[in-house]
């Protein structure tokens, strides 16, 4: 009886040896890489396999260590699948703790001002840690996908920098961007200047667009815009470069010509009035809040000064003498 009594202790004491010994591992770093560890646990994978993969990925933690762990602290069945990154200095415990919060690996893809939506397009392809669902899809397609009314994709992105989880699908970033140009473009429009002549806020979506391609200077966005709806009042042409431009696609190889002006297509505010069928770029936030707060001006024309600035002239004549001042 006196040999039982004392192996029971002797068991006891051994579960609290055990108990406080993986108590202090599971508080102790990682390892002492210098640099982070990335890995992935695949979906479904039980507590086991979620262990062995974290090993074989390169982490020199013991993956029994790490099952005792997890189900000592009641998290064994919370452990989500996706792709991981262990910094450096984490903790058993803190791993745990990742991988039931999920947090994910996070990437990031950055979608810049002023690009069409095929640049956008490839710098989604050309992501390694996005998932390319949407590459075998037109961009009608890609529209139907993220639930957008739209027939034409052009402008409808907000040009930022998103944050992902690795392994995300394409379409999420898209109907991100898309989600965040809608907010951005009802928030500008609900703002407005009342006595703009834009009949939807698509229209002011063009024309911020346009402003976006023309303006070398952030703090010259709400007087380009204001030159622009001065002449729509006025039923004045556009006659503004880059809707030529993009109306040329392909065969612009960089420098447009008289005859580019004169070769009419629906992009051509030389030959056509009014705006365009579809904004030609990706607008950001500046160009939004110019086109529906232009500037207060009576000026109808704009060149270049050859240092990213404009001047900018009410009358025709006077635009003459600034052309021949600046640029010829």
């Amino acid at each position: 009886m006196a040999f039982i009594k004392k192996l029971f202790v002797g068991i006891i004491l051994l579960g609290l040896l055990g108990a406080a010994g993986l108590a202090f591992w599971a508080q102790q770093p990682i390892g002492t890489a210098p640099q982070a560890i990335e890995f992935s646990i695949k979906p479904g994978s039980s507590l086991r396999s979620t262990a062995q993969q974290i090993a074989d990925a390169g982490v020199p933690v013991e993956p029994m260590l790490l099952i005792l762990l997890a189900r000592t602290t009641g998290k064994s069945a919370k452990l989500k699948a996706g792709s991981y990154e262990l910094k450096p200095n984490t903790t058993p415990l803190r791993l745990i703790d990742q991988l039931v919060r999920g947090e994910f690996a996070q990437e990031s893809l950055v979608i810049i001002e002023g690009w069409t939506f095929k640049q956008m397009r490839q710098a989604m392809a050309d992501n390694t840690a996005l998932k390319h669902d949407t590459a075998q899809l037109s961009d009608q397609e890609i529209l139907a996908k993220i639930a957008c009314d739209y027939p034409v994709a052009e402008g409808l992105f907000f040009p930022d920098t998103y944050l992902f989880a690795k392994g995300a699908s394409d379409l999420q970033i898209y109907k991100q961007a898309y989600q965040a140009m809608l907010k951005h473009l009802n928030d500008a429009w609900r703002a407005r200047d009342p006595s703009l002549p834009y009949k939807t806020p698509y229209e002011a979506l063009i024309m911020a667009s346009i402003v976006e391609k023309e303006t070398g200077q952030k703090s010259e966005r709400d007087m380009i815009a204001a030159v622009f709806v001065n002449r729509l009042r006025l039923g004045m042409p556009l006659q503004t470069d880059p809707t030529v431009i993009y109306g040329m696609g392909d065969l612009y190889k960089g420098n447009i010509r008289k005859r580019d002006l004169e070769r009419d297509t629906p992009y051509n505010t030389y030959t056509r009035g009014g705006l365009p069928p579809t904004p030609i770029a990706l607008t950001g936030i500046e160009s939004l809040n110019a086109a529906l707060n232009p500037a207060s001006t009576d000026a109808l024309y704009f060149v270049a000064r050859g240092n990213g600035s404009s001047h900018f002239s009410s009358t025709l004549s006077d635009h003459n003498r600034a052309v021949n001042q600046y640029q010829r």
